[in-house]
């Protein structure tokens, strides 16, 4: 039952590439005609030899023998000539729908919400995006049109067979018929084997990028010897995987091979002996051994293609569970425009909790920020500050209640309208392996300028840094940033975050990385432009709070309490001794 559920699930998995296949089948089925003319050829072969041998020699008239002897060769050329064919017809499409699939994929991780992203190991989403295409590429391109030309070939190498002689047929017949058994028995073993293979290979991944990713921190705590130790205990796993993936195909290979040895020799031992009786010619005989022998290969990968086809299906299963993850922030059936772009932000009765969790992380948040106006939200950690800013930009959805901008409710904009609304600059700066100037114009899209590009820079404080950098703008930063320091980091996040002048800017504590003269100089920076847009800024420093016009306390996932700093202070012994911690911890940085 679970052998027959499983072989459903893997059928299913592969007939839902259809549609990538569709357009392309016009030349994928003219590649498997190639290859079965191929084959055609190639079973025709022996019977112009058992002419041959039954004709001019067996006469000893060799006036005929010229034109046979043209034929073998034309049949030669027409099988080398028609696998040419074959290679030239599927190479172009099958690498057309890896990419397809691929560019699929990608698209699709981008419209997934965070929350996915924060459950999967990117390991597992690289080895779908590259391994696993890859071997979904090779069945398209050679294992599905073989095991059906090849099984084809075989039914017509067997009639061919029953032509020459019933009783060579039957002999084939009965050492073919086992292959079915044993295919079965062992394709199931070697399906479960080749999934966990490929899932232990995601792992891998996952882990070569973490200490990648992380290697200043090994090497710094001296914990590399340990990451590799993990390293070497996963890919041992692997490798004991991957021999009892030998281990089970040997086996059926060794039966596949085997078989057809025991129908040549029954040929041989029945042709022998028919020879000697006068009831089978010479020519026969060897035109059967001579089709066994070319049967040989299609009945030899058939261990091969089948082991292709399951590890084809286990890719296209792991293929379609990122597919399948439901895209829940979406864009509205019938979005709605903007009244203006003032830029007033309203939190209305904001609940939201995490999928699977038991409680709430923010419950019942109102806060009103006005047009223009920063407010700067403070609370101890957990108190979902985070959280609350994510909702602005939709990176999370609310559970109820509603976030809106400028009256709209932000789940009836267009996410790519409200997102060049709404800029954020993230508490860890995360920068790609591209150019300064690249990595900033993410901010604002495809019409940034150049001259918008510095005077984000200049706004963030960062000119000066980017000017000393070996090509200025065109400076290629490394994987995250990594060449540059953390402040330098933060600085280009918070230059990409204002380089779209955005109307509405959320701020997760971008002023945590920088030293003291060059928060002093970014905070200066940024109160100019803050006059510009509203702005909610989450604060870990009291000095980030005095940029704000007023201050909302975050406190077990309620707004405690609203107002100026000197009111606060005046006015909530919580929001006292919050500052106060805050002021401790900032001392402790500085010392």
């Amino acid at each position: 039952m679970t052998n027959t559920k499983d072989r459903g699930q893997n059928i299913a998995a592969l007939r839902r590439l259809a549609p990538y296949l569709r357009p392309v089948r016009a030349r994928m089925i003219g590649s498997g005609t190639a290859v079965l003319a191929s084959m055609v050829c190639g079973l025709t072969i022996p019977l112009v030899v058992q002419r041959i041998l039954d004709g001019p020699v067996a006469d000893g008239d060799t006036s005929g023998l010229g034109w046979l002897i043209a034929a073998v060769g034309a049949l030669g050329a027409g099988e080398a000539l028609f696998f040419f064919i074959r290679r030239r017809l599927i190479s172009g499409p099958s690498t057309r729908i890896e990419a397809e699939l691929r560019d699929d994929l990608y698209r699709h991780l981008q419209r997934l919400p965070i929350s996915f992203h924060d459950r999967w190991q990117s390991g597992q989403l690289l080895s779908r995006a590259v391994s696993d295409l890859s071997t979904l590429r090779r069945f398209i391109a050679f294992a599905f049109i073989f095991l059906i030309v090849n099984s084809l070939t075989l039914v017509l190498g067997l009639v061919v067979l029953f032509v020459l002689d019933p009783v060579l047929g039957t002999i084939s017949t009965l050492c073919s018929l086992p292959l079915v058994l044993i295919s079965t028995l062992y394709e199931s073993k070697y399906a479960v084997l080749a999934r966990r293979a490929q899932d232990q290979n995601g792992d891998l991944a996952t882990t070569v990028e973490e200490s990648v990713l992380g290697i200043r921190v090994l090497k710094a705590f001296g914990r590399g010897p340990h990451l590799a130790g993990t390293f070497a205990a996963q890919a041992r796993e692997l490798r004991r995987t991957e021999l009892r993936k030998v281990h089970v195909i040997g086996l059926l290979w060794a039966a596949i091979i085997m078989l057809p040895e025991i129908a040549i020799g029954g040929h041989l031992l029945y042709g022998a002996f028919a020879i000697t009786d006068g009831t089978m010619t010479l020519g026969t005989m060897v035109a059967a051994v001579a089709v066994a022998t070319y049967l040989r290969w299609p009945t030899d990968s058939i261990g091969w293609l089948l082991a292709e086809s399951n590890q084809a299906a286990t890719a296209a299963i792991r293929y379609w569970e990122v597919r399948d993850a439901p895209v829940t922030i979406t864009d509205p059936d019938r979005p709605r425009r903007l009244p203006s772009a003032t830029g007033h932000l309203r939190f209305d009765h904001v609940h939201f909790a995490y999928p699977g969790s038991d409680g709430e992380t923010l419950r019942g948040v109102t806060l009103d920020v006005r047009p223009g106006e920063t407010v700067a939200l403070v609370g101890a950690t957990g108190s979902g500050k985070t959280t609350l800013t994510a909702l602005v930009g939709r990176l999370a959805d609310v559970t109820s209640g509603r976030v809106t901008i400028d009256g709209v409710d932000v789940r009836d904009l267009e996410l790519a309208r409200l997102r060049e609304v709404v800029a954020t600059a993230f508490e860890e700066p995360v920068l790609f392996s591209a150019s300064v100037r690249e990595n900033i114009a993410l901010g604002g899209g495809a019409d940034v300028t150049e001259d918008d590009v510095r005077q984000a820079l200049r706004v963030a404080s960062a000119t000066e840094f980017v000017e000393n950098l070996p090509w200025g703008l065109d400076t290629r930063i490394g994987e995250q940033g990594l060449s540059l320091s953390g402040g330098q980091r933060q600085r280009l996040a918070l230059a990409r975050a204002v380089v779209g002048r955005p109307s509405v800017l959320v701020l997760d504590d971008p002023l945590s990385a920088l030293d003291v003269h060059t928060e002093a100089e970014v905070e200066q920076a940024l109160r100019s432009v803050l006059r510009d847009v509203t702005a909610l800024v989450v604060a870990h420093r009291p000095s980030t709070v005095q940029l704000a016009d007023r201050v909302a306390l975050l406190s077990g996932g309620r707004i405690a309490a609203v107002g100026t700093h000197s009111e606060l202070l005046a006015t909530n012994p919580e929001y006292r001794a919050l500052l106060s911690t805050l002021d401790d911890e900032r001392s402790e940085v500085v010392a």
